[in-house]
């Protein structure tokens, strides 16, 4: 699969500081490598905020949560171009 075949989501809330750290590094990755990707506002979602409330930022790869709390730019990187 190439990189732009994916599609990454940010979870997140307002008032978060990690969520503006891990914004960053999705934006630079994304943007690098072609790859799309958008943000979710948890606090909308009664779900989402049961599944992911302690563990924002959460980053999602075509749906699969990646990672949560801090995104490794490198690890990112590296799934991304699997």
């Amino acid at each position: 699969m190439a990189p732009q075949d994916h599609h990454i989501t940010l979870l997140g809330k307002p008032g978060c500081h990690l969520c503006d750290d891990a914004r960053k590094v999705i934006d630079r990755v994304a943007t690098e490598l072609g790859v799309p990707w958008d943000e979710r506002d948890i606090t909308v979602s009664e779900d989402d905020q049961a599944a992911y409330g302690e563990m924002i930022p959460v980053t999602l790869i075509d749906g699969v949560q990646h990672d949560f709390w801090r995104v490794d730019e490198n690890r990112l990187r590296s799934a991304l171009r699997s």
